[in-house]
């Protein structure tokens, strides 16, 4: 009996030894090499962000040591063409943002297809955004500023954070849902964009939450309404566009892993599980509250629709807007 016992609990350690190796040994040829996460937009970017809080549990999960590295430009496409190059071993993934879809549309050339020269992974977060005035706009909700448009053609200025940018689109979805005519002003980048709006240089906007969150707070700009389908924890006060007068409404900007096309199938599945654990750890957990994202479970099964219906999607709205960069 004893020998017995001993001999099943040497098969469940075995089995708890696989099981617990599953992930790292997709990589397993490679074990000493480390992980290029590649992020195609600036240090301190929302994606950055997640990236970096990220790399810990995502190199505890795969047994590598996680690199994160910035491959800034022209809307991430020299980040981008990196990863989709990049050898399939595994070793070099992209975190990337609603810019994927959206550069197709505003770029003249791409040296890529956006949809089947990559291996999606799972799309991990959407970014919330907030319909933000400067305070001496006489609108205090969505309908006034509906109203107040629709009596002064042409004569509001609406930043972004440059022509086709996912700022950029969430205005144009506006307009396109409300009919309403409004001057867009684009700028290189939020930071300048935020200063200007406080100014009163331009009257409103579009931006993630955490970007203007302390502003809201000061008094210094007002919220109108988010742009997601249902309110969010980091601003529950504040209605949706969708119930606030524009109906159907609905805009995130997103964050999606991604690696070169042909990745195989069993280190996209063991790079899934990774990056859900990673999701769940302390690091993550405190990015995702800090920047008010919301944590989506869109696995390789699902991402490539996803994909999809979001290239559709954006480049219907690049073409209303009429951006285009060379």
């Amino acid at each position: 009996m004893k020998t017995l016992t001993t001999t099943f609990r040497r098969a469940a350690l075995t089995a708890l030894a696989s099981l617990a190796c599953i992930a790292p040994a997709a990589h397993a040829q490679s074990d000493n090499k480390p992980l290029r996460m590649i992020v195609p937009l600036a240090a301190g970017s929302t994606v950055d962000n997640l990236a970096r809080s990220l790399a810990p549990g995502f190199g505890r999960a795969t047994g590598h040591t996680v690199i994160v590295e910035n491959v800034v430009g022209a809307g991430g496409i020299p980040g981008t063409s990196q990863v989709v190059k990049a050898p399939k071993d595994g070793l070099t993934l992209g975190l990337i943002s609603s810019n994927h879809v959206i550069n197709p549309g505003i770029y003249k050339t791409v040296p890529y297809d956006s949809l089947k020269d990559i291996t999606p992974i799972a799309v991990l977060a959407t970014v919330p955004l907030v319909l933000v005035v400067n305070p001496a706009l006489p609108a205090r909700n969505l309908k006034e500023l509906l109203a107040y448009a629709k009596a002064n053609p042409g004569k509001l200025n609406y930043g972004s954070a440059g022509n086709g940018s996912t700022l950029h689109l969430a205005s144009e979805l506006l307009i396109s849902k409300t009919g309403i005519d409004m001057k867009h002003v684009p700028y290189r980048g939020t930071g300048p964009l935020i200063t200007d709006l406080i100014g009163g240089q331009v009257q409103l906007a579009f931006v993630s939450i955490s970007q203007v969150a302390p502003q809201v707070k000061a008094g210094t700009l007002r919220a109108l309404a988010v742009s997601t389908p249902a309110r969010t924890a980091a601003l529950p006060d504040v209605p949706t566009l969708a119930e606030s007068g524009a109906p159907g409404y609905s805009f995130d900007a997103w964050i999606a892993m991604i690696g070169p096309a042909g990745l195989p199938k069993a280190i996209v599945d063991a790079d899934y599980q990774a990056v859900k654990a990673a999701l769940a750890s302390p690091e993550a957990q405190a990015s995702l509250t800090a920047q008010g994202l919301t944590i989506l479970d869109t696995g390789p099964d699902l991402a490539p629709a996803f994909f999809q219906a979001e290239l559709t999607k954006h480049q219907q709205l690049v073409k209303q807007s009429g951006a285009t960069l060379d």
